[in-house]
Order: C-alpha cells, then structure tokens, then sequence
C-alpha cells in the first residue's frame, strides 16, 4: 500500500495564557462604552447643575400673616363684574353683547345682593357677577345711587354660595391705619394689595357731579377695575367702597378714594328697601349767595319755608339762619346739605338757628324730599 502525505503548514504556537485576556477586553470596552454614554456631555454654554435643597420656613413676618388672613376672610365675598351693552347690527335682528368694562362689588347678603360703584355699570344694558369660585350669574339692576355712586345688583345664586361681607364702621378710622384692597384690577381676577389711611374727609365728584364727603383716601393700589371693590380693615371689616383714584395716566399713583361704608350702609339699605335713595329735608329754601348773610356771620341762610312742611310745623321763619344741626356746625348750604345726607327721613333733629341776635334750638322731624 502506498501513503499519501499532504504537505500542510504546520499548526500555529499560541503564546500561554493570550486566549484568557479577550474576555477581559470585552469587558472593559463595554465599561468604556457606558461610561462615555451616561457621562453627563456638555457642551459649549450650557451649563447642568443639580436640584437645589430646599431650605426651611423660619417663619413668616407678622404683616404677612394679617394679609393673609384678611385676605382668606374675604376672598369668597368679592366679586368680579363685566358690564356690557346690546347692539343691534344694521340690517339684521340679530343683538350683539358688546363688553362695557369691567368692575368689582362685593355680596351684601344671602338673598343676592351684590354692592358695586354706580359707574361700573352707567351705561351697561346687562351685567355680568363673576363670584370668587369661578361661577358666573346673570345681575339685574336692584336700585341706583349715582349721586353717591352705588348700585346694587342681584344675581340668583344658591344661598351656600353667598358669603356676605363683615361691615364695619367708618366713623373711628385714623390716619395711617392699614388696610386692604380686593378688586379685580383691569379684569385679570381677584387681586390684594395693602396700603394705610392717607388721609380722611376727603371729598370728590360723583358722576353727576354732587360731592361726596367723608372720603377716604389711601395709598393701596387702585387701579381701573378696582372700583366697586372693598377697603378692609385688619379684622377684614368693610370700611369703605374704593371708587376713584387721582391719576393722569389712569392707573395707580397711590392715591385712592372711597367711600365710607357708614354712607354705604344708610345708602344701600335704602336702595335694598325701597329700590331708590329717599333724601331728607327740612323743607326750607335757602339763599344760594352767601353775601346775603348778617354780616360776619357764617350759616345757611333760610329765604322761605314751604307751607306745612317739617320746618314750618316747628317754627322755623324766612330769614333764620341755620348755625348747627344737633351737635354739628353748620357754616354754608354745603355743610348743612352734607350733615342731613347723613339723616333719613322720621329722624327728630335739633335745628340750632340764630334768630337776629337770639339762638334757638328748634326740634324738627325731617320729611323726605
């Protein structure tokens, strides 16, 4: 038998030990691999920071906590208004709601009254109360002061939705006393801001241009849709009803107004019960130039009394001159007309009046005008 060799290089020597090492290789460039993909990269301008700790709460500052609660107390009984006026398109029946403005007011009580400025809503045709919780409720016009520039609302809302307001008292406020303002500034939704008492007695024009004592003037911002919101004392007491502001751009300057709520109170109760503001009078005439007084002296000067009228009945004559009205001086028409503003009709008055060179007091029940 023959044999067959094949002539085939000879099997190539390993070196001992290399085969061990290419699992070890593996593993570190897979290593590699997932250090280099979870490191953070960077780049060139960014910069990758970490979350902050949050620090503690020390505490909060006394004047923080009073705003804050103030605000809790009353946040629910402000409200947000948008007046709006009805245009007919030409041609067509078809009515179209245009946006009148917007305002503030505040819930009197449960039954749905809903106090505002009388300018928020002078020339709207319907109105809009948007309450705290973000419903809404068609208003009706209950009744108008505008020489006082109140209004109230009534809107149909259930009783559980209805948080009236604390009302205060307006007659002990001092100057520099804080306060606080809730609003709806240019319609963006329920605001807070705080200030103090800048001044009181103030007065100022209502829409149909009679005055309005007694204002108070503070240094909270007011701005356009403010009007008709509350100043609240630190127990959240109505105080009075923000109004105007003293501006020539028309958005705060720090000089606000309102009106104090012991007028606010007298007013709207009467529009609430009897739909309108019933004035009352002595049912006098007076003389409107003050030159016609005695000489040196200071009153309203009376030039007639009307025929079975309050002051007739009570004995006051053509030509007494009115000096005081109970404990309070009376110096011109304006500060007598100021002082009865604050009666009603059936208040028994004492009329102080200088009779030539006699002073009188003289019992009068006012009569409403």
């Amino acid at each position: 038998m023959s044999a067959y060799y094949y002539d085939y290089p000879p099997p190539r020597q390993r070196a001992p030990g290399c085969a061990s090492l290419w699992p070890w290789l593996f593993v570190f460039a897979a290593l590699g691999f997932l250090l280099w993909y979870y490191w953070p990269h960077t780049q060139p301008g960014v910069v990758n920071v970490p979350l902050r700790e949050i620090a503690p709460q020390d505490g909060y500052l006394p004047e923080e906590l009073a705003n804050r609660r103030v605000y809790e107390k009353d946040k629910d009984s402000v409200v947000g208004i948008d007046s709006f006026t009805l245009r007919r398109r030409m041609g067509s029946r078809n009515v179209t709601e245009i946006p009148e403005g917007s305002g503030s007011g505040f819930i009197w009580d449960p039954q749905g009254f809903v106090v505002t400025n009388f300018h928020v809503i002078q020339h709207a045709d319907t109105a809009e109360v948007h309450l705290a919780d973000g419903s809404t409720y068609t208003a009706k016009l209950w009744g108008a002061a505008p020489d006082h520039d109140l209004a109230v609302l009534r809107i149909d809302a259930p009783e559980s939705k209805l948080k009236p307001i604390a009302v205060g008292t307006s007659k002990d406020l001092w100057v520099g006393q804080k306060v606080w303002a809730i609003g709806n500034p240019f319609g963006v939704g329920q605001s807070l801001t705080t200030g103090i008492i800048s001044a009181l007695n103030r007065e100022i024009q209502s829409v149909t241009n009679q005055p309005i004592s007694g204002v108070i003037q503070t240094d909270a911002s007011i701005n356009p849709g403010n009007s008709g919101g509350p100043l609240l004392d630190s127990s959240g007491r109505l105080i009075g009803v923000n109004t105007a502001i003293a501006s020539p751009s028309g958005a705060s300057s720090g000089v606000g107004f309102a009106i104090p709520v012991d007028t606010v109170n007298r007013v709207v109760t009467q529009l609430i019960n009897d739909r309108k503001v019933v004035r009352a009078g002595l049912g006098v005439q007076l003389a409107a130039d003050a030159g016609a007084r005695p000489p040196g002296r200071s009153g309203a000067l009376v030039t007639a009394v009307l025929p079975r009228g309050p002051a007739a009945q009570a004995g006051v004559r053509a030509a007494d001159l009115i000096v005081g009205i109970d404990d309070k001086p009376v110096s011109s028409n304006k500060q007598l007309y100021q002082v009865l503003a604050e009666r009603k009709a059936g208040d028994k008055v004492r009329v102080r009046v200088q009779r030539g060179e006699e002073h009188l007091d003289i019992p009068v029940t006012l009569a409403p005008l």
